[in-house]
């Protein structure tokens, strides 16, 4: 990919602020004990939940939790093997191309052709949902401006950054006016700069659009920053669903203390189980552990107490309030780490009038 010689820095210049939706807004997604299976293996298992109209909705977990695999359920593109899907009031398994109307669907995977411009490939998109000439000129001006592209709307994309190009992908998806939008792991692989630029262009696209939108992802920082209420999947099962501030509140123990220690004795996991106030400790390896705690101050202190008893160095001592990580561990059992994910096979939904 060619280096972005001439280009802006990939952050437009909006000001990101947590979206607001109305909890008693009717329902713009519905899934009702939703249950995929390939063979004996079960995808995804009894899960169920609604998305409000104008919500960011999050589904946070792991490679294999089965996010995607509701998302393909919902838009169309695989069967569904029990229950039901509506989008904007229209089951997807009866009405598949009413439902396909709604939604506009960003895969994980960067689709745009290289070789294309930008204007060409949002012509090429918005000609195959049948948008007519003039609405396809003035909605692609209208979105190259939203995603800060206009200035290169004659470029050829194999020329863009990473970021422009998912920008570009987001743009692309919208050209045919969609109310419900889906987006499968959008910031995965792209710098810190690169992913705070998307999450600002989506809450801007979001507050010119309306749009309701579901995103999975396995960022917690990006669960936390965009989303009104997110839904922890694990093993193809829904175990939590509430808001950022809920799901965190939900953690025994207010406080985290992340500790280091110079070759710990094996008892000492124990050890630190047994202080006041301590509700959780994770090893994490190479001497660090993370402390879950109703009272941080008391437990530093005891903590260091026991460490200079024990002999043992404190090389390193953070305190912080609980995150959506310790909601995760707590709800699942284990940690979620950022990890390089693999592109998945996951193509544009068919246009309306096409069987899936």
């Amino acid at each position: 990919m060619a280096a972005e010689s001439n280009a802006k820095p990939d952050a437009p210049n909006h000001t990101l602020e947590r979206p607001v939706y109305d909890p008693k807004a009717p329902s713009a997604i519905e899934v009702e004990h939703i249950v995929k299976k390939y063979g004996d293996f079960t995808a995804v298992d009894d899960v169920s939940f609604s998305v409000k109209e104008g919500e960011i909705f999050g589904l946070l977990g792991p490679n294999g939790a089965g996010k995607s695999t509701l998302i393909r359920m919902m838009t169309t593109l695989i069967p569904i093997t029990s229950g039901k899907a509506r989008i904007a009031g229209h089951d997807v398994a009866k009405e598949p191309n009413a439902a396909r109307r709604m939604i506009g669907v960003i895969p994980q995977a960067l689709t745009s052709d290289l070789d294309l411009t930008v204007e060409e490939n949002m012509n090429i998109y918005a000609k195959l949902y049948d948008v007519p000439a003039k609405q396809r000129k003035k909605s692609i001006d209208e979105l190259l401006e939203l995603v800060d592209l206009t200035k290169w709307r004659n470029a050829q994309t194999k020329t863009l950054s990473g970021g422009m190009r998912r920008r570009l992908e987001i743009a692309r998806g919208l050209v045919h006016h969609p109310r419900i939008f889906f987006l499968d792991e959008p910031t995965t692989g792209l710098d810190p700069v690169s992913r705070v630029a998307v999450w600002e262009m989506l809450g801007n696209i979001k507050e010119h659009r309306q749009l309701t939108i579901l995103i999975t992802t396995h960022y917690m920082d990006e669960a936390d920053r965009l989303c009104d209420r997110i839904a922890i999947v694990d093993h193809g099962k829904l175990v939590a669903l509430d808001t950022p501030m809920a799901l965190k509140a939900s953690v025994p123990g207010s406080t985290v203390i992340e500790v280091q220690f110079e070759n710990p004795p094996g008892d000492l996991e124990q050890k630190l189980h047994t202080l006041d106030d301590v509700t959780s400790v994770q090893h994490e390896g190479a001497g660090m552990f993370r402390v879950l705690t109703s009272d941080g101050s008391r437990t530093t202190t005891e903590l260091v107490e026991m460490a200079v008893h024990n002999g043992v160095r404190v090389k390193t001592l953070t305190v912080q309030n609980t995150t959506l990580d310790d909601a995760f561990v707590h709800y699942t059992g284990r940690q979620l780490r950022d990890e390089l994910q693999k592109a998945h096979a996951f193509v544009m939904p068919p246009r309306p009038g096409l069987q899936p």
